[in-house]
This record gives structure tokens, sequence and C-alpha cells, in this order.
């Protein structure tokens, strides 16, 4: 145990991130860990599929050759790696760094932490009522046609493999904060029930867990940062790290010298990504949202303090897929004159030439999009969208028929016919996300060094603890003449996917917004703002210290992102389409706003 901080940085928010931002955060300025995310729910969809193909894959390859480049340094350093990028075979992923590191003449300890694949307990858990819906809402769906089940494992198997003087830590799926909170547990020696600390560490690991996007990557103020648009790595954000203290808070910042901004925004809107209520549940710790006070400690520095902590849950969240399907997609353009017609027209035609009809598909979106413009002066600038999608358990009947279907129409269809896209298609197969819950002392962890011995973690005992936080009662309602002007002249928003809900969180940027913000949209007000959430539940949650709600939509993304239908199947840019709506807003506020 020790009172130094320890410096935690993040080289990886997704699966397919920069590849060189490893080398990046080892070499731009000194760290004590390396960590990073590869995993999301249908990241875990992709590495079945890869498995499928390939037994000794379903992990994060990209890692491997990241570890190539960095692993002598991180030795030579004393830098400790502890990555999620074990996916659905962190042990594979351990052998195959393993086999780099003797090529390169390197001796890493090397251990992987496992025990939250459920696939082959499925059966088991089914029939003895074991695993639970997430919500009532959410069916678990066929069990026989699951492709991956996955708990979300918590921090101690890395802590007792950091403990065992491992280098390198490779996990399966845990939380996305638990590569944080992990190190940090361990170089602070903190107790399973630490909660304010362990809390402390979850929003630390919160906010660097999707790397570059809490250094000013995705921010709705994004032209104001200066450096945004220069050639030579200011364009190129710099990738995040936590210092945390002893106590749990922590110092959000990056290297000195690469590009992005790290300032209370930026790290508001990270904190708002892919949240719901002020309770963020985990399977170390019930980290207290609405606890958090963030302020500005110096240039690209931001602290991070205060966050209280209570026991965890009971259940563990499981993440599972099911293979739900096939679809299939085309777009037509309509262009120029008598868009409706045109549209009406076109899907006359192609129902016309379909072998099917509309309802002898399991679902079927169609709809026709407004992008033209009048009196364009560009082509594209005249041209609207016809879009359709159908899903199916038949491949041939979502395949090339379908697609098919629409080309025989193209000489016989609307004047300036074209379609977007490559031409026929085949059928391609989606997968539905499940989440379900299962008890959490049914879920214990291990820890293996390759070639070494196997630890058996057993689940932490809980001490039930309650915390009767009272959030601010709301700002006075600024009063006086308003003026019609878009929400995102006073406000920020992040908005993301929670499997088949979508979060939007929106935040004010003094205190005088935040008063009007507070009292003018409620969901009432955004169901009306966003006509396609009209018919869905909301729920909205408050966040007076760091001047935020947070709205969770149920259901928007439908089955999930794997089998959504939208055209932002994540939810990215729904708070930018919500910033891009007017409303009447008091001209006190709009002054105080532009300066």
């Amino acid at each position: 145990m020790t009172t130094n901080p320890i410096r935690i940085a993040n080289c990886s928010g997704f699966f397919g991130d920069r590849p060189s931002a490893a080398e990046e955060m080892v070499t731009g300025g000194p760290i004590d860990v390396l960590t990073g995310d590869w995993l999301a729910e249908l990241t875990m969809l992709i590495l079945s599929r890869i498995q499928n193909k390939n037994p000794n894959g379903g992990f994060a390859r990209t890692f491997v050759t990241q570890m190539e480049q960095v692993m002598g340094t991180c030795l030579d350093k004393g830098i400790k790696v502890v990555s999620n990028a074990g996916g659905l075979n962190p042990r594979s992923c351990a052998e195959h760094i393993n086999e780099i590191a003797g090529k390169i003449g390197l001796n890493p300890t090397i251990a992987y932490v496992d025990g939250d694949d459920l696939m082959g307990r499925i059966h088991d858990l089914v029939s003895t009522d074991n695993l639970k819906p997430f919500s009532p809402d959410i069916p678990l769906g066929d069990f026989e046609s699951y492709v991956t089940a996955n708990a979300y494992l918590g921090c101690w198997g890395i802590v007792e493999a950091l403990n065992q003087q491992a280098d390198v830590v490779i996990t399966g799926r845990v939380t996305d904060a638990a590569v944080v909170c992990g190190p940090a547990a361990w170089h602070h020696g903190w107790a399973s029930n630490d909660y304010d600390q362990l809390a402390g560490a979850v929003v630390a690991g919160h906010i660097i867990e999707c790397g570059a996007q809490a250094t000013g990557g995705n921010f709705s103020f994004f032209t104001e940062i200066s450096e945004r648009n220069e050639i030579g790595g200011k364009a190129r954000f710099g990738f995040p790290w936590a210092e945390i203290a002893h106590d749990g808070s922590s110092i959000i910042g990056k290297h000195d010298g690469t590009g992005g901004l790290i300032n209370t925004e930026t790290i508001t809107s990270q904190i708002l990504y892919e949240i719901g209520g002020p309770e963020y549940l985990g399977p170390d710790v019930t980290a207290r949202f609405d606890t958090i006070k963030i302020e500005n400690s110096g240039p690209d520095r931001v602290k991070v303090s205060e966050v209280k902590g209570q026991s965890p849950p009971s259940t563990l969240k499981v993440a599972m897929n099911e293979l739900g399907g096939y679809r299939n997609s085309f777009s037509v353009a309509l262009t120029g004159l008598d868009i409706e017609e045109k549209a009406a027209f076109a899907q006359a035609a192609f129902w016309d030439s379909c072998p099917y009809q509309s309802n002898d598909f399991e679902t079927i979106t169609s709809e026709v999009i407004r992008t033209d413009k009048q009196d364009p002066d560009q082509q594209e600038k005249a041209t609207a969208i016809w879009k359709i999608t159908v899903k199916d358990q038949d491949e041939r009947k979502v395949g090339r028929v379908f697609t098919d279907a629409m080309i025989h129409t193209v000489l016989a269809g609307i004047p300036g016919m074209y379609s977007l896209g490559s031409g026929p298609t085949a059928a391609s197969p989606y997968g539905i996300y499940r989440p379900a819950l299962v008890s959490a002392e049914l879920v214990p962890q291990y820890v293996h060094l390759l070639d070494g011995a196997t630890t058996l973690i057993e689940p932490s005992e809980q001490q039930e603890t309650i915390l009767n936080f009272k959030s601010e009662e709301p700002l006075s309602k600024p009063a006086g003449p308003s003026s019609r002007v878009a929400i995102g002249t006073i406000c920020g928003t992040r908005s993301g996917d929670k499997g088949g809900d979508a979060n939007l969180g929106i935040y004010a940027r003094s205190d005088i917004s935040w008063a009007w913000l507070d009292h003018a949209l409620t969901i009432d007000k955004l169901k009306e703002l966003l006509p396609e959430t009209s018919e869905l539940t909301i729920e909205r949650f408050r966040y007076p210290k760091i001047r935020s709600l947070n709205f969770l939509i149920r259901g928007l993304l439908q089955e999930g992102v794997a089998a959504s239908t939208r055209q932002d199947p994540q939810a990215k840019a729904l708070g930018e389409w919500l910033r891009s709506r007017y409303m009447e807003i008091p001209v006190s506020v709009i002054k105080e706003a532009k300066g």
C-alpha cells in the first residue's frame, strides 16, 4: 500500500481505435499503468464470429500488435499493462502475447482473468431460475440461440494478478472501469468495502475508458479547440490518463504537447456518456454519480473528487447476444420534384417485383428521408432517400431475391432512379442484445499465470450501505423576455447506447443556463423536440453538481445496436440533434452564454 497517486493511462476506447495510441502513451510522458477498453456489446458478437472461424481467436489481435511495439519499454519503465482485449478468449490472447515476447527476447509475467463466460452454464442457470431478465420488458429470448453470455466481472481478479507480480494482465468481460479500478485498488491496498475510494476510481475509469472522447473528441463545442485543424499532431487528440489518489479522488489529464482539450466541460460530457440514473451499479461498488465534484486544476487538468460509494448489488449484469436472424436493406435516391409521388411509385414498383409481400417478413422498416432542399444548386441537395430494411429467419428471403427485386425496376421506375449502394447484396446475420442478471455469488473469478498456478477469487462479502444523498433543489427559473434560438447555443450534449435504450445527457455552461435547462427541458418537452421519442418511455435524472440532465430513452434502438435499423444505431448523434432544435430561451441567458 502507498499513499502516492498512481497514474493510469488509456490507449483504446473501442475495438478499432488508433493503433499508435499505446506507443504514444508509453513514450509521451510518465505513466504507471497502461490500460484500454476493447469491448462493447457489439464487439462480443463480432468476436464470436471470429472465434467460430478460428477457435484460437475471439480476442482483439490489434492489442497483440500494440504490445509487440511497447512491451519492452513497459518492462524497462516498470509500467503494468491491464487490458480487457482478451474478449471471449483471454487465455489465447495471453498466449499470443507470450509468443510475441519470446520472439523479441522478453520474458514478462503474464496473467489472465476469466470466469465471465457463462455459455457452458446457460442450461443450468436457466433451469434453476438463476438467470433473470435485466428488466421486465426485455425477455431472455431463445437461449438455444445465444452465441455469447458473459457476466461483467469486477476488479479483484486484476488486483490478485498484480499481487502475483504480473507485468501484463489480460481479462475477458470485466466492466469498463475495472481495468482502472483494479490497478488503483492494488496500488493503494483498498479493501472491498472501501466504497468511497472504489467509487472514485470507477468514476475515473468511466471518464477515461473511451479514450480521446475525454480529451475533446465528440465534444459539442469542438470549435473552441483552437488547434483542432492543425496538421502535425495537434489535430490528433491525445489520450487521457487518470492520476488516482489514496482517497479515490483523481486528476484527469493528457500528456503535455498533445492535441485536444481537457476541461470541466469535456469531462462532464464523458461523465454523461452511456449512463442512467445517479446510482451507477457495478460489481465492486455502486458509485453515486450525483455526488461527483469536478473543477479545473490547471491547463488540461481536471480534478474529480467527493464521489460517494455504497455497496454493489447482489447481482451481476450479463451481456448476452442471440443470433437474431438475417437482414438486408437498400436505399433509392429520389431527386428533384414530386418527391412523395416518386417515393410511392418506387415502393409500389418494388413490391410488385418482389416475390414476397411486406407481411411475409418478420420485420420491415421503410422510410422516406427528406434531405432535399428547395431550388438546389447541387444535385445532392436535390436528393431525398427512400430506405427499406427487412429482417427474417429465412436467409434466402432477405438475400439477393430481395435486392434484385429493386434492380428489376430500374428502367421501368421513377425518373432519375439510382440506388445508393453497391448493387445487389446478400443477407447478413444480426444479433440481438439480451441483458440479464445473475447472482454474484454464482460467478467466481479465476486468475491464471501462464504455465503457473490458478487462483480462485470468491465473490466479495457485501456490507449493505445505502446513502441518503439529497439532490440540490432547482434554482429559480430565469425570467424576462425570450428569443427563439437553438438549444446548443447554451448547452452541450453527449449521447450513446445502452442496449436497446439510448441515453441523452445535456449540460449547461453556467448557473443561469442550468436554472433555465432544469426548468425548461421536461420529458414532455423532449418528446416534442424529438418526435421519434414521442411514443417511448423516457426517464429523466438530475445531476445538479455538474449542471446536467440525463434522459434514458427506452427502446429507441430497438433490440440493440446490432439489430437496430436506425440510421444512427448507437445514438451517437442524438444529442447533437437536440442541440439543433429551437426553444424560447430568456435573452439574459443567451447574452450570458455569448459572453
